[in-house]
């Protein structure tokens, strides 16, 4: 006779809360949040690290990485877009991955090549780049400068004779394509400042004839950020392959296409992205139908290798009630996270610990700065609320655009890999704060 004792409802749920939570930020079985598998909570608290602070999951990083680097395979480069997340733990990780960098300042440049990437895998975009970036740039022997105006093709070749140099370039092309993301992050429409016409590719190549010391490898364009279809980069594409043939029967020779970045991920609220993966794939089946199968193809993912595995934490100072209205007021602003005030991006807002048995309402949660903007927006979230809550998928343009706006520290960073933090960059305290600015100011 059968001994086993019936499963229960009890059975299920411990069985459930026993599931780990995979690498990246994640939920385990009970509900927790989790970084790198090991609750949010207890890396900080072990750590002794206040709030806000920023959590990172290097392996996923490096994971997501990877999947681009061999996606492309050998013959091209995933050049991560540095302005995404600089902290140099991140771009080691990203590098070790075997990805280059893209950047778009002398500052990034610097940055990139302290974090060990070799010049040979930098390029470097940016419309306003000043003469002292184009001589570092030169005289460090990069991959490529991509020019985004024939009046920054003179400027260079005036450097390198300056310089007494030579140095590789590609052309960045404004494709004309428009796509459905925020107006300030689309990049490849007729008004956006970025890249050449193609009206005006005629007199980019005139420019380049006159210049011996500049040698033209490649084009490249940028359509947008945040894409969640492959269409618009596909019709970029098509036109770096258009204008790559005319280049080419044009007496020049060109080494890579490179179509950008801009691969969408899901913010918790838009619909499921394509797999950045697939987007090298679907570009990469392009080039070879239009006879490119021995060009290069370079890439610059920077939101798609980083944001999903960030968060930020942040304390809830306290609720505010007038009426039907009620504010959760936390300690995390929007000089910590800028995307929901200057892009009205939607960040998921959660507590540390989801409880299914607690009530909640909708709660409209704001930072502590003096900006009617530093709003986040409406979530449901428990009443009475969490000590604690995480702002999910800042691994991108978090603390890279972070400002100390009302005297506000930049929040500490924690790098976590192994299931353990490996790497901690403090914030300063307030006063520490003052103190550096007091510093700054003094003749």
């Amino acid at each position: 006779m059968d001994s086993t004792p019936p499963r229960t409802d009890a059975d299920s749920t411990d069985r459930v809360s026993m599931i780990p939570a995979p690498l990246g930020i994640a939920r385990d079985g009970r509900g927790v949040l989790t970084c790198n598998t090991k609750p949010v909570a207890d890396l900080l608290r072990d750590a002794k690290i206040g709030s806000p602070a920023y959590v990172y999951d290097l392996d996923a990083i490096g994971d997501a990485a990877r999947a681009l680097v061999d996606a492309l395979g050998e013959n091209g480069l995933c050049a991560y877009a540095i302005k995404a997340n600089g902290a140099p733990p991140i771009v080691r990780r990203i590098l070790a991955e075997g990805c280059g960098i893209d950047v778009v300042s002398g500052g990034e440049l610097r940055l990139a090549l302290g974090c060990g990437a070799s010049p040979a895998k930098i390029v470097y975009s940016g419309v306003a780049k000043r003469d002292d970036e184009l001589d570092l740039a030169i005289g460090t022997g990069i991959k490529s400068i991509h020019a985004e105006s024939v009046e920054e093709i003179v400027r260079i070749a005036a450097r390198t004779r300056a310089l007494g140099k030579k140095v590789d370039l590609a052309l960045r092309i404004n494709p004309s394509v428009e796509v459905d993301t925020h107006a300030h992050i689309a990049t490849g429409h007729d008004e956006a400042k970025f890249g050449i016409a193609r009206e005006d590719l005629g007199r980019a190549l005139d420019a380049l004839r006159s210049a011996p010391a500049l040698r033209l490898v490649g084009l490249s364009a940028h359509v947008g950020s945040q894409l969640m279809s492959t269409t618009p980069y596909l019709a970029c594409v098509g036109i770096l392959c258009d204008l790559g043939k005319s280049v080419n029967g044009s007496g020049f020779s060109l080494q890579y296409l490179d179509p950008g970045g801009g691969y969408g991920i899901a913010y918790g609220y838009e619909e499921s992205p394509i797999a950045p993966p697939e987007f090298v794939h679907a570009a990469r089946a392009e080039l070879d139908r239009r006879g490119f199968e021995s060009l290069g193809m370079v890439i610059e993912p920077g939101r798609a290798i980083v944001a999903a595995h960030g968060v930020l934490v942040s304390s809830v100072i306290q609720p505010k009630r007038s009426g039907e209205r009620r504010w959760l007021l936390i300690d995390a602003g929007m000089n910590d996270l800028i995307r929901p005030a200057l892009y009205q991006a939607r960040h998921r807002i959660e507590p540390l610990v989801v409880d299914a048995s607690l009530t909640s309402r909708t709660w409209r949660v704001a930072g502590p700065v003096c900006e009617s903007s530093d709003d986040f927006g409406e979530y449901s979230l428990p009443d009475p609320p969490p000590e604690q809550v995480a702002i999910r998928d800042i691994g991108a343009y978090g603390r890279s655009m972070a400002s100390t706006y009302n005297v506000r520290p930049i929040a500490t960073e924690v790098f976590v890999a192994g299931g353990a933090i490996v790497a901690v960059r403090p914030g300063r305290s307030p006063q520490e704060q003052v103190d550096a600015d007091l510093a700054d100011a003094k003749r």
